[in-house]
């Protein structure tokens, strides 16, 4: 994995190669292994490298044959030895092993459809010295990041934000109606992002950049595959059979690489299949990789241990404490570039940090199976729901809600009361195609009420909402309800959180980079074609991954009920060993000098927590809410340091154009 940026100017403007160093310094913990560039007529490409394939001659930016198409690349395509062979025999000509120069050479033969051909996470740039035209396209979940920003005629694009903020041109301004997105659906909508005038391309799309006409044009190629779920004339059995082909498949092409690969291993069913599939291919003892929690609401060791002992693995696990995860917060939101109500992601990065320590560059995890085949309770809660809401004055069809959350049941009667009156709001609007996420969306909303006047001015009447809803796709409406939940949690909450801020980005902060077996495009349209009732078997959910594959895991595992993965927030932010740049940022001359929020209801927030012990779940969010747009406010408005972190590079491959033939240089930075 790697960092890519670049500049493209017209109007007679030259790319300034200066400023390109200042971008790939800010990426240098993407790829800290070597660095290049390409200095040509009005353009500028860089890259920072993670190598991983091709260790020796994989130096970028990378080239065709006659060298009018240059390319900075971030990812890996993971079929390109099949591609290779493909193009070898239409006549490409390779002068290295990497994957990048497939791309290179596949743009040359298909043209922008040559993304139809990959397999792989990708974020990339190509230069077309002929048509003067900058491409650049993101892989089909938006696994790797990819921003961009237009101002007179100057296109900038980075695999990160900061990195284009080192540009001089370029205003650092956070866009209130992205923090009502954020505050609404824990993310913003593509193409938008937290900062003003900064966009990201969306996931599975692709751009061109006309240098001649300063115009950028955006277009989709490819689309979630729902179908209408109508039921087959398969049996399960045939169903286990292509989902466990698919998978196995998807896990051995992950392994390609020229380093060492490793595995997280959480204690859950989904990481525990990818662990055990690597077993079964590769005959190395595989390492991996865990998080135990000091606190004992949110760890998993017990079942991580039962799976070490079944898998026979070479284990390491990090013990995380609520002063580790407050403590490394700052640069959590640092490496993210984003609000978050959820303090998840911080030991993920803390992982990430052990995976390097290790000497290890990849690992293989489990995300993606929730989303794709019905994991989460929210996909259990909407089904029942539906089935409540065709009676809703029923007093037995409520009671199925508390069996999705079984500690519940051993609550007082006001708990379960509650419960049912919070599951019954809304409870009629079975026509919404958004239906399965309203009431969350609502609940995470009332958050909202700690904005300050002055932000609520700006936002006005936006609706977050009513902009989701315009811009679904009306094929939605023909989908079974299942397939409506699974396509928005996927468009929102994997592509553009979990991919982000609990993925990439916490494992680059680090040099790591995870591959995911469960987001395999070809295993993808294979899950959103499967009957709903295969994922999701009245209240049992990913139905089909678990009879598939429970002869090859220990029971527990199984067995177990859900157990989503989370971080303590109060503990960690307002207790005992809450470190003091907490009380700081929320204090109430910040809170008032920044204007986001309002001071006093800060205030008594933390006095509540502080006289209860404890705040309520929706508090908890609104608390790492608040604390991380005044951390991003600091980081990135008010004390914005390109060299925060060192990062500035020694040396780089530089690339030049002199007339028509490129000149390979060795130069220092500086």
């Amino acid at each position: 994995m790697c960092g890519i940026a670049g500049i493209a100017t017209r109007d007679g403007n030259q790319a300034d190669l200066e400023q390109i160093k200042q971008m790939i310094g800010c990426l240098k913990h993407r790829g800290p292994d070597e660095f290049g560039a390409y200095h040509g007529e009005q353009v500028v490409l860089g890259h920072a490298r993670l190598s991983i394939i091709d260790l020796t001659t994989g130096t970028q930016p990378v080239h065709n044959e006659d060298q009018s198409l240059w390319i900075v690349f971030n990812g890996e395509i993971y079929n390109f030895v099949e591609l290779r062979s493909l193009l070898e025999a239409k006549g490409h000509i390779f002068y290295s092993k990497t994957d990048t120069e497939v791309i290179v050479h596949a743009y040359e033969e298909y043209g922008p459809d040559c993304l139809k051909h990959f397999n792989g996470q990708f974020a990339f740039a190509i230069w077309d010295t002929n048509k003067r035209e900058l491409f650049l396209a993101r892989d089909r979940l938006g696994i790797r990041p990819l921003f961009y920003h237009m101002h007179k005629g100057t296109f900038s694009f980075a695999s990160e934000i900061k990195s284009l903020f080192t540009l001089p041109h370029i205003v650092r301004e956070i866009d209130p109606i992205a923090l009502d997105q954020i505050f609404t659906m824990w993310t913003t909508l593509p193409p938008r992002t937290v900062f003003k005038n900064i966009w990201q391309l969306p996931p599975g799309c692709c751009s061109i950049f006309s240098q001649k006409r300063g115009t950028l044009q955006v277009s989709s190629y490819w689309e979630l595959p729902f179908t209408d779920g109508a039921e087959g004339k398969r049996s399960e059995a045939d169903y286990c059979e292509e989902l466990a082909h698919l998978l196995t498949e998807s896990t051995r092409i992950r392994l390609r690489a020229d380093v060492p690969v490793g595995a997280y291993l959480s204690g859950g069913l989904d990481s525990t299949i990818i662990t055990s599939l690597i077993n079964k291919i590769t005959p190395a003892r595989l390492s991996t990789y865990s998080i135990q929690f000091s606190d004992q609401t949110y760890d998993e060791s017990s079942f991580q241990k039962k799976v070490i002992e079944h898998l026979e693995v070479d284990h390491h696990a990090i013990h995380c404490t609520h002063a580790d995860i407050a403590e490394a917060f700052p640069q959590l939101i640092w490496h993210t570039e984003t609000p978050l109500l959820r303090t998840a992601p911080t030991p993920l990065m803390l992982l990430s940090r052990r995976v390097r320590d290790n000497g290890m560059k990849v690992v293989l995890t489990g995300e993606g199976a929730d989303e794709m085949l019905a994991g989460y309770n929210i996909f259990r809660e909407t089904s029942v729901r539906q089935f409540w809401s065709k009676y809703p004055a029923s007093r037995f069809r409520p009671l199925l809600i508390q069996k999705l959350y079984p500690y519940l049941q051993r609550s007082n009667a006001k708990t379960r009361d509650y419960l049912s009156h919070f599951f019954k709001q809304g409870l009629e609007d079975t026509h919404l195609s958004y239906y399965s996420h309203l009431i969350r969306w609502k609940n995470t909303s009332r958050i909202k009420g700690y904005f300050g006047d002055g932000l609520r001015e700006q936002i006005g009447n936006y609706n977050p909402i009513f902009e989701f809803e315009k811009n679904l796709g009306r094929q939605i409406d023909q989908w079974p309800l299942l397939h409506k939940a699974q396509f928005i949690e996927i468009k929102i909450f994997l592509s553009n959180y979990l991919l982000s801020s609990q993925g990439d980005r916490v494992s680059m902060a680090n040099s790591v980079e995870g591959r995911y077996p469960f987001l395999d495009h070809n295993l993808i349209a294979f899950c959103c074609g499967l009957p709903p009732s295969l994922k999701l078997k009245g209240l049992r959910e990913k139905y089909l991954l678990k009879k598939t594959f429970s002869n090859v895991i220990p029971p527990e595992v199984v067995n177990r009920d859900k157990h989503p993965y989370r971080a303590p927030i109060f503990e960690s932010f307002l207790g005992e060993h809450a470190p003091a740049f907490v009380g700081e940022l929320l204090s109430e001359k910040q809170v008032r000098e920044k204007g986001y929020f309002k001071a006093d209801a800060v205030k008594k927030l933390i006095a509540k927590g502080k006289r209860l012990g404890s705040i309520s779940e929706v508090e908890e969010m609104g608390l790492a809410g608040m604390l991380s747009v005044q951390l991003l406010d600091d980081l990135f408005l008010r004390q914005f340091d390109t060299n925060r972190e060192n990062n500035v590079p020694d040396k780089l491959t530089l690339f030049t154009q002199e007339g028509t033939a490129p000149v390979r240089q060795n130069k220092s930075f500086y």
